[in-house]
């Protein structure tokens, strides 16, 4: 299996691709939008098949992504859990 820094090499960012926002492989498919598919209920099968040339760690990278900018997430105010009340 790979280490963390091989999977993360596969987000790579281009100031002419989507303003530079995080891709894969240097191609035009954001993170953003495998993120976007997996939280709508797609399976990592189903991105595949509508993206031949995407491999199975390039969804795994960009979970990995995602996980490591939530990480490094700070919040100052409090948040309010669902019932209205503070968390």
């Amino acid at each position: 299996m790979a280490t963390e820094t091989e999977m993360l090499s596969r987000i790579t960012f281009n100031p002419a691709i989507f303003g530079g926002k995080a891709i894969i492989r240097g191609r035009r498919l954001a993170v953003e939008h495998v993120l976007g598919m997996l939280a709508a209920g797609d399976t990592p099968e189903v991105i595949l098949s509508g993206y031949p040339w995407l491999e199975p760690e390039d969804v795994r990278a960009c979970i990995l992504y995602a996980r490591r900018l939530v990480a490094q997430e700070r919040l100052d105010a409090p948040i309010s859990a669902p019932n209205g009340d503070k968390a």
